[in-house]
């Protein structure tokens, strides 16, 4: 049986691909900071810092992965802009760190390195949709950061001969996520105004955006594919490969929701820049894998706020 760790195990991804990887019939491990929470009854859970290298290289020893799936990472743009320094030390500092405690083992694992679909910046026109040949151009901190841990990765794989693979996730949605991203937030949002929580207002950022929206178990599915199929130094495109709009994902929400809501512009959520479209070229996963996302928005939309019709009831229920 082969053996897959997952570093950074405790976000939003992290029970998702343990999950899957059971599925897939890997033994599972799994890394958290010492203050998170996580628990997954198929995976043996190890407290770990990326930033402390000798840890990585004893817990990589312990274990002996046959299979690495690099999450750890500041993944907030929002968070980013207002603390860069955190951003750059956990993403490419804590990339480095993992890739050559990696490097120094005796024998060589297959390595998933997760980046973002961000790294792509300003998409200029006739770019869309994005193949990963398409010049970076980052446009926030956050994905200046992931650009430079795919650069390093690929450079890593070429020079030191490491079984590294590149991702470049577009954006993932579903349950469980944080409120931090645009769905999760405004299925929070209408789940308290369905319980009288709050007034029938939604207050939203740029809703013209059009972003590549894929739910995070068609994710995972695509990490564990590519772990296992992917080609050294190369990197792949996970997304749906349609981009939607952010204002036509909140109208489907409202549809979904058992209240008459109003929305609003708060301009604390308008970012510093924005870029107008991303989206996905996903053909060269496809072509390798066979993989394709199979989850509706709609599915996924109605299942987040059922995530949140729970939480918020058992958090009234508490009081």
């Amino acid at each position: 049986m082969k053996r897959g760790l997952v570093i950074g195990a405790a976000g939003f991804v992290g029970n998702y691909l343990i999950n899957e990887m059971h599925r897939s019939g890997m033994e599972c491990f799994a890394t958290k900071l010492s203050h998170e929470v996580f628990e997954n009854p198929y995976a043996s859970v190890y407290d770990l810092n990326i930033l402390e290298k000798e840890a990585v290289a004893n817990l990589l020893m312990e274990i002996r992965p046959d299979y690495i799936f690099h999450l750890a990472a500041q993944s907030s743009v929002g968070v980013a802009w207002k603390n860069p320094c955190l951003t750059i030390d956990v993403n490419i500092k804590g990339s480095v760190n993992v890739m050559d405690a990696i490097r120094e083992l005796y024998y060589k694992p297959r390595v998933l390195l997760i980046g973002s679909g961000e790294e792509y910046g300003h998409i200029k026109e006739g770019e869309t949709p994005i193949s990963e040949d398409t010049l970076l151009r980052p446009g926030n901190i956050y994905a200046a950061t992931k650009a430079c841990q795919n650069m390093i990765g690929s450079i890593y794989s070429k020079a030191y001969d490491m079984d590294l693979i590149l991702v470049r996730a577009f954006n993932h949605i579903g349950p469980g996520q944080l409120p931090l991203f645009v769905v999760s937030d405004f299925c929070k949002q209408v789940a308290e105004i369905e319980k009288g929580l709050r007034e029938p207002v939604i207050r939203v950022g740029n809703l013209e955006a059009k972003r590549d929206f894929t739910d995070v178990r068609d994710v995972v599915r695509a990490y564990v594919q590519l772990v296992q199929k992917g080609m050294p130094g190369e990197t792949y495109n996970v997304g749906r490969g349609k981009a939607i709009k952010i204002r036509d994902i909140l109208d489907e929400i409202i549809n979904q929701s058992k209240a008459k809501i109003a929305v609003e512009v708060d301009p604390a959520k308008l970012r510093p820049v924005d870029v107008p479209i991303i989206e996905a070229d996903t053909i060269k996963i496809k072509k390798i894998t066979g993989w394709r996302p199979e989850i509706s928005i709609e599915q996924t939309i109605s299942e987040t706020l059922d995530y949140w019709r729970k939480r918020v009831l058992k958090e009234m229920e508490a009081k």
